[in-house]
Order: structure tokens, then sequence, then C-alpha cells
């Protein structure tokens, strides 16, 4: 399976300009965010608590991020980049066939969010009073779907996958799917998967969708 050409990754997001990556204090700063959010609710947690956490005070924060919200979404920044490196080496992988090709990429995608629960719940409860945390995943979403669109339109014109609905109207489909899931099996709210036939069941879903039936 050939995912095409992955779309680069976006360019800043409006926030302040990136601080050096190796600054001690930063990587404090999303550290204790992340050890935090393990324990309560974004809403909980205020900006004193970040800064004494990190060792730090309250205006040398301000120096780092502009609020709580900048710091989540540096987070999800991270972590985007780490669900994406995991699947770009899932897709460059031979594989024996299409099944264990998905199921690589669909298990780099579900192993990073599932090592990161606590803000993988953060993100989504945010997406509802945040336009910041809803217009990032939304961009994030769309990448994710460009490349299921390649991986799909790929498969059907060396005639593995028949012809269907729009290749990209199936991934965006799949991807939400993904996305539900997944957060239900991590956040407990709603009926969930157990986590550990999470990827069991979307591989099936996915590979019934895109071929009709699994391939051989």
């Amino acid at each position: 399976m050939s995912d095409g050409s992955a779309p680069p990754i976006a360019p800043g997001r409006g926030r302040r300009p990136a601080r050096p990556t190796g600054d001690d204090r930063e990587l404090a700063i999303l550290a204790t965010a992340e050890r935090l959010l393990e324990e309560r609710s974004l809403g909980a947690i205020s900006v004193d608590d970040l800064a004494r956490g990190a060792g730090i005070s309250r205006p040398t924060f301000y120096f780092y991020f502009p609020s709580k919200d900048a710091v989540l979404l540096t987070l999800l920044d991270r972590v985007v980049a780490e669900a994406d490196a995991a699947m770009d080496a899932a897709f460059a992988r031979s594989a024996e066939g299409p099944r264990e090709a998905w199921q690589r990429v669909l298990g780099a995608y579900h192993d990073t969010f599932r090592r990161h629960r606590a803000l993988t719940v953060a993100w989504a409860e945010a997406r509802t009073s945040s336009e910041a945390v809803r217009t990032l995943w939304g961009e994030v979403v769309e990448r994710w779907v460009q490349r299921c669109t390649a991986a799909i339109e790929a498969e059907r014109a060396r005639g593995a996958a028949p012809a269907g609905p729009a290749a990209r109207d199936l991934a965006i489909a799949l991807t939400s799917m993904n996305e539900r899931v997944i957060y239900a099996s991590l956040s407990g709210d709603g009926p969930a998967v157990d986590g550990a036939d999470v990827v069991p069941v979307l591989l099936r879903v996915w590979l019934t969708a895109v071929y009709g039936d699994e391939p051989g």
C-alpha cells in the first residue's frame, strides 16, 4: 500500500514564535501540564499550578506561553508530530500485503494517542470551548484525510481496491470513526471498545470499506 505524497506539517499557528526546544523551563512547563492533566481537567489547572510545577514564577511562565491554552496547543503540536512520524515509519516499511500495511498505520496512530491519554481527552474536551484548539485539530484531521485519500486512490489505481464512494468522502468517514472510537476507549465516554481490541476492530472496518472485503 502506498500513501502517495504526504501533506507537509503545518507551519506556525498564530501563537508566540517558538522558542528553542531545548529550553529546560519550557520543557518543564509542558511536562507539568501533561502530568497535571493525568490528575484533573484543564479547567482545574491554573497558570500558577503550571509555573509552580515547573519551578518558575508566574511572570516567567508568560515569557514562554501567553496562556495555558497555548501550552495545550504546543503539546498537541508535539504529539501530532510524534503520531505523524510513527505513521511515516509505518507507511515506509515494506509489508506483505495491504492488511499488514493498514494494521501498522492504525497501530502507530492508536499507540501514540494512547501513550498521551490525558492529553487526548483534554484536547477533545477543549474543542467545545476553544476556537484555537478546534481550528488546530481541524487542520490536523485534514492532513490525515488527505493522506488516507491518497492511499485509497493509489490502491484503486493499482487494481487492489474496487471503485466506490469518492476516496475523500470514504477517508473522512473512516478518519472520523478512528477519532471517536479511540477517544471513547481512552475516556470511557459512552460505549467503548476495549483498548486491546481497538486496532483489530478499526482494521476490519477499514479493510471492508476500502476493499469490499479483507484483501488476501
